[in-house]
């Protein structure tokens, strides 16, 4: 992992499938690197949003990237916890 580089990601709104598809796709094609995901404009804490952001996660694992969402709302903090993707705010 290239730690002197890091890609910015910005999630807002309710994630489509088409949106969450091309953020792994851009995963995929990027060197491994510190990728920071900006969650705090996202709708919503439901199984869609949590959906979004495990697809997300597991494209950055598959690929090497070192993962960070920030700005999530204390809604979506309490389900990401029960999810077990607590660890990555």
């Amino acid at each position: 992992m290239d730690s002197s580089r890091t890609l910015e990601l910005r999630l807002t709104g309710r994630p489509a499938p088409d949106d969450v598809g091309r953020i792994c796709a851009l995963l995929d094609a990027a060197e491994p690197c510190l990728v920071r995901c900006e969650i705090g404009g996202l709708g919503r804490a439901d199984l869609a949003v949590v959906d979004a952001l495990a697809r997300v996660r597991l494209a950055a694992r598959r690929r090497g990237h070192r993962l960070e969402f920030r700005g999530a709302a204390r809604e979506l903090r309490g389900v990401l916890e029960l999810v077990g993707l607590g660890e990555l705010l």
